[in-house]
């Protein structure tokens, strides 16, 4: 396993260092090295069939020597034969090799020029064998080519395994019989040749990258002038255009693509910032507008809640001590009556709860107003599927009478990286939007689990389905439901929600978190709210 990844890192770091080499390299690289891998096998091939044919007759010669080279061996080995060594004038020789490992020469090749007057001086220096009993063993039947004792020759050889009888005595001789040509010549021959060779394809390789380096240049010439012209375009000079070349060329028909692509991207852009403009002009004073009432509101609100609570904590108009105001300071109506204790209890209840209310409106629109500045949110750990489990037992709670399922999928844990209190509202609105939008004893289902990349998200992601089986949604309240203060039933009554902001903050929330949000809709057949967030790291 540890060398697998080893290797495996080793190769991630060859690909990243070929990923930075320009593309003109990488080309005249890959063919400089195709012609040196053909220039080299076909050197290698020529120059081994050229070996095996000058070598072919010598091997042939060699191992049809036998008989001839037992009987001049077993001439010179006889008792008292004073024939060896034998200075023959040629090329061949022959030796015994003892089972002891002892080498004793039998035929001496001698230089042909001095074949008149052959002497020890003019012996042609011998292989080099190996004084081991056994090294010859191999080689029946079959040829080696060694080097000479010294001047740089070689030697092919071949051996037979050989055993004389005496036949005065009776005595035995086993030992091994090393035939030898001289093939000097024929390796100084695949020597030059091979020089040639080398010579020639240095030659070819220095020409060829001459001349690929100038092709290439010319060719990725038009290549170079697209990537100036992107670079000038990514500076902000959109006007730059790709320079023309033959529409019958592969660069010229992509320089006009790429010219009208960049001239409806330039057309585009523009347009796209006036419209930008006027949006961010527009969007600025609302984001203001809503900062300042927010801000204005929420403290007269939090007074008139005070004031109301305390009234209602000290007993409302049941205190004693009202009792003992004078009679006849009692508040009077527009109709001559006079208010009730009840009364002001029901109005000081009505202002409770239009404060509160009101209070919940404007932490609202705080919300939305942080999350507009883009102000960062907390990033820490946090299980996705507690916070389902909670919500649904919330609303089981809240709503006794329905059935309130919760599924859970398999998988990776379901982590992300984000603020709790945050998630936790996102799952809250739209448990509450599903009960607030649906008739008493409607189902509704939640469904959480993990997946890859999809349509959703391009990185390995965590969604949460709530899926009730109410009335549904037309195509155009699909559309809109995001949006701030939209409300897909136009009375706004009690029962039915807010101000419509409830699922505007989802949709903020979940966009800070780098996630997704959506609905899956159609009248009569329930919605089906999601949100997909990505999969921290740890969930693996």
């Amino acid at each position: 396993m540890s060398v697998q990844s080893g290797f495996s890192r080793r190769w991630q770091k060859v690909r990243r260092a070929t990923g930075r080499i320009p593309l003109r390299i990488k080309l005249i690289s890959a063919v400089l090295a195709l012609v040196l891998i053909a220039l080299g096998a076909i050197s290698i091939g020529g120059i081994t069939l050229l070996r095996n044919y000058l070598l072919g007759p010598v091997d042939t010669d060699l191992l049809a020597s036998q008989h001839g080279a037992q009987r001049v061996t077993e001439r010179c080995l006889a008792p008292g034969s004073s024939l060896c060594p034998l200075l023959v004038p040629g090329d061949v020789m022959i030796d015994w090799l003892t089972a002891g490992g002892r080498v004793q020469q039998v035929w001496v090749a001698v230089q042909p020029q001095f074949a008149a007057m052959p002497s020890k001086s003019n012996i042609i220096p011998g292989p080099a064998i190996p004084a081991r009993p056994g090294w010859a063993a191999g080689l029946a039947g079959q040829t080696v080519t060694v080097p000479a004792q010294s001047g740089g020759g070689h030697w092919r050889l071949t051996a037979y395994p050989t055993r004389f009888i005496n036949s005065v005595t009776g005595q035995t001789t086993t030992g091994t019989i090393i035939v030898g040509a001289d093939v000097s010549s024929i390796y100084r021959t695949l020597d030059g040749l091979a020089l040639i060779d080398l010579i020639v394809s240095a030659v070819v390789l220095v020409a060829l990258a001459i001349v690929g380096i100038a092709i290439v240049r010319t060719s990725l010439r038009p290549l170079t002038d697209i990537e100036l012209t992107a670079g000038a375009i990514a500076a902000g000079d959109l006007s730059q255009r790709v320079p023309d070349r033959d529409p019958r060329t592969e660069v010229g028909r992509l320089g006009r693509s790429l010219n009208a692509m960049l001239a409806q991207v330039e057309a585009a852009f523009h347009a796209r910032e006036k419209s930008e403009a006027a949006a961010r002009r527009s969007e600025e004073k609302m984001r203001q507008f809503v900062a300042d009432a927010s801000h204005e509101l929420r403290t007269p609100l939090t007074a008139i809640r005070g004031y109301a609570e305390y009234y209602r904590q000290r007993g409302g108009v049941g205190n004693g001590a009202r009792h003992a105001a004078p009679a006849g300071t009692e508040p009077i109506l527009a109709d001559g009556g006079r208010l009730t204790e009840p009364d002001i209890d029901r109005i000081m209840q009505r202002v409770e709860q239009e404060s509160a209310r009101m209070g919940v409106l404007v932490e609202d629109m705080l919300l939305l107003a942080r999350l507009d500045q883009q102000r960062p949110i907390e990033r820490r750990p946090v299980d996705l599927l507690t916070l389902a489990a909670d919500a649904v037992q919330d609303a089981r709670m809240i709503a006794p009478r329905r059935k309130i399922e919760l599924t859970v999928g398999r998988g990776a844990a379901f982590l992300v990286l984000g603020d709790e209190a945050r998630l936790r509202q996102v799952i809250t609105n739209l448990m509450s939007n599903a009960l607030s939008h649906t008739p008493d004893g409607t189902p509704i289902d939640v469904r959480i689990l993990t997946h890859g990349p999809d349509g959703r998200l391009p990185v390995p992601s965590v969604t949460i389905e709530v899926d009730d089986h109410g009335p549904g949604l037309s195509r155009e309240q699909a559309e809109r439901v995001f949006e701030r203060f939209y409300r897909a039933d136009q009375a706004r009554g009690r029962k039915t929600g807010g101000a419509g902001l409830g699922l505007a903050i989802v949709a903020a929330l979940v966009d800070a978190h780098g996630g997704a949000v959506g609905v899956d809709t159609a009248p009569g057949s329930g919605a089906m709210f999601w949100i997909t967030l990505p999969l921290a790291a740890e969930a693996a």
